[in-house]
């Protein structure tokens, strides 16, 4: 049964081209009004996952929940791969024509489309636009229809760092300001970050990890990890030293985040109270390096 707080749930969703699995059995979970960031390395199976959902390509398996209704992908919008523009007009021509393809043709939707990606006074052919206002008006042109699900297949790569500004802060005023729930690939992490409100770590076709913008702040930053057979005077320990941010993994290790001492000295406290400290040692030191270890080491499928 589809969760109605979300705009998007997959169950086994998969994919085989000429019998190698691309897509293996993929749960995704996306909330109405996040900007949710499907991050892998190329070749991952992003773009499979996101034409699927928009309805360019077939599962071969598993069932895509859109909604929780029956109107499902003209609500979508979708820039994959590419824009599909034509060199020889001018972006409101590209608009225009895709617009009467779709049957909603209104040149005043078109020129708020424009504005708000920055090419409302821009005439010149796009086969002289760059790269960004490529991109820019690829957005514009999958936002035709007013789509309540916005669909974007990396759409930094390639460009400058002032292109890649231009392109995040036009995404969250997209989100923001339109109440757009938006999907998001890319294979860096680090400027995937800067945008998404949740991320799917994905990888060889699988699913490895689903975690909130909270959840990837706690587990890529840095943290001192206490490996003891006895958490609960550990925990006490802690406590006795007002150190009160951490984390109680399992029964044999704690993650603290407060860097209220050394860690030699919280070494030294911990066994002069009677604690058998296994091992202490500071982890997590940055988003690229928890985003590797998810792929290198292949993660925990996450249903």
């Amino acid at each position: 049964m589809t969760n109605t707080n979300y705009i998007l749930e997959t169950h086994n969703l998969s994919k085989k081209y000429g019998g190698k699995c691309v897509v293996d059995k993929v749960d995704l979970h996306i909330k109405k009004g996040e900007i949710y960031g499907l991050i892998g390395p190329n070749g991952a199976g992003k773009t499979t996952i996101m034409k699927m959902v928009a309805g360019l390509a077939s599962p071969s398996e598993g069932e895509i929940c859109l909604f929780a209704d029956s109107e499902k992908r003209g609500r979508i919008g979708a820039l994959i791969e590419e824009p599909g523009v034509i060199g020889t007009f001018n972006a409101f021509d590209n608009m225009k024509l895709k617009a009467l393809a779709m049957g909603v043709y209104d040149k005043q939707n078109i020129l708020d489309l424009l504005n708000l990606v920055g090419l409302a006074n821009d005439k010149k052919k796009t086969k002289n636009y760059s790269l960004g206002m490529k991109q820019r008006l690829g957005i514009a042109m999958a936002l035709l229809g007013h789509p309540d699900f916005l669909i974007l297949d990396e759409p930094i790569n390639g460009l400058d760092p002032l292109g890649i500004t231009e392109i995040r802060e036009l995404i969250t005023r997209i989100n923001k300001e339109e109440n757009i729930t938006i999907m998001i690939s890319s294979h860096i992490l680090e400027e995937l970050n800067k945008v998404a409100t949740s991320f799917g770590i994905i990888n060889h076709g699988r699913l490895v990890r689903e975690l909130t913008e909270n959840e990837l702040k706690t587990e890529s930053e840095e943290k001192i990890e206490i490996i003891t057979d006895d958490s609960g005077l550990a925990v006490s320990v802690l406590e006795k030293e007002n150190i009160t941010n951490f984390t109680v993994v399992d029964s044999n290790k704690i993650h603290v985040y407060q860097f209220a001492t050394s860690v030699a000295d919280l070494n030294k406290k911990l066994v002069t109270a009677g604690v058998n400290v296994e091992g202490i040692h500071v982890i997590g030191s940055s988003l690229e390096n928890f985003y590797l270890s998810c792929v290198d080491n292949g993660g925990n499928k996450n249903a």
